[in-house]
């Protein structure tokens, strides 16, 4: 009877355990951390809430935080372990992890740096294509990657993922937001999803939690706004410094965080008018990546503050710095 009860779980797509109401789930502290970081913390905690967690890295397990420790490696000599070496074949990899999710029991990832989504997007497109939930754990979000130059930078990886149909982006802002963005990988149960995760430390926002599933929310507001800033991931702490900076000019803006525009795309007319109301014309979106996505959220009257270049090789502050993403550079090309 127990294994039959395991078997079932396995089977199920519901998740055993409520995690939306699991404070402990939510709960990372308040030190900014790396967003790869809290999502190696994340899947420590579930490997024991959600047993049938199976999956791997293209041989950057220590970088892409994807280790589930003390539950050893999948070898021909241990078929219990729960970690796979795959090694560096990223497209072979992805492969291999749909073919455990189209199997059947174990819900399955696999992580390597963003960039490489490159090579592993046929895989990528196929998961879409199939409709089943593989989870993509992708670090090393931006140009904050640094000195490994612009190689390894992505630029144009996440307007790829989101003009790809059936594919849920998910670029977390903070601790909470890359738990909200791991329920929905565990949930959705036709739609693969890509955790776009950063390298460098980012603060812990007020306001964030299980309202990121949403896609975007507004994380604050003023009530007479007069236009909005939109952000994801790293930018958002960004945007949220720039909103006080313009605040000190008299100058008042809503700040939205958009760690999913698949996500957001889907909610109802209603709550989109919310976050995005049709009378805030002066809007800018903030990322630190190609600009394309974004055009459709800001209309005619608003900008995108982006990157459509290739990137550099420097240490991640100082090429943020080097590219404009500082609150004075964004307030002077904001909301005025």
């Amino acid at each position: 009877p127990e294994l039959a009860k395991q078997y079932e779980t396995y089977y199920s797509k519901e998740l055993p355990v409520d995690l939306v109401n699991d404070e402990a789930f939510w709960n990372y502290g308040d030190k900014p951390q790396a967003t790869r970081n809290v999502s190696g913390a994340i899947l420590n905690y579930l490997k024991n809430k959600v047993p049938n967690l199976f999956g791997g890295s293209a041989d950057l397990a220590p970088s892409n935080k994807t280790e589930m420790t003390d539950m050893g490696w999948f070898t021909k000599e241990n078929y219990t372990g729960k970690n796979i070496h795959f090694g560096v074949r990223e497209n072979g990899m992805a492969a291999v992890t749909n073919g455990i999710v189209l199997h059947g029991g174990l819900r399955s990832y696999c992580a390597t740096f963003f960039v490489f989504t490159d090579y592993m997007k046929p895989m990528m497109r196929l998961a879409s294509l199939m409709e089943i939930p593989t989870v993509f754990v992708m670090t090393h979000d931006s140009i904050g990657v640094g000195e490994d130059g612009p190689t390894h930078e992505p630029i144009e990886q996440l307007s790829m993922l989101r003009a790809q149909p059936n594919m849920t982006v998910f670029r977390p802002a903070d601790a909470k937001e890359t738990a909200a963005g791991w329920l929905v990988a565990l949930t959705q149960p036709k739609t693969p999803i890509t955790l776009a995760l950063s390298r460098q430390n980012l603060e812990q926002l007020n306001g964030s939690g299980p309202i990121a599933m949403k896609g975007a929310y507004v994380l604050t507001e003023h009530e007479k706004a007069q236009g909005i800033l939109m952000a994801s991931g790293s930018e958002v702490g960004l945007a949220v410094h720039t909103a006080k900076l313009l605040e000190e000019e008299g100058i008042l803006v809503n700040v939205v965080s958009m760690p999913s525009q698949e996500l957001f795309d889907a909610q109802p007319s209603d709550y989109k008018a919310k976050v995005l109301p049709k009378h805030l014309k002066k809007r800018l979106a903030i990322e630190a990546g190609a600009t394309q996505s974004w055009y459709k959220y800001v209309g005619l009257d608003g900008k995108v503050f982006g990157i459509d270049r290739f990137g550099a090789s420097a240490p991640g502050e100082r090429i943020f710095e080097e590219f404009g993403f500082t609150k004075e550079k964004i307030g002077r090309a904001s909301c005025r």
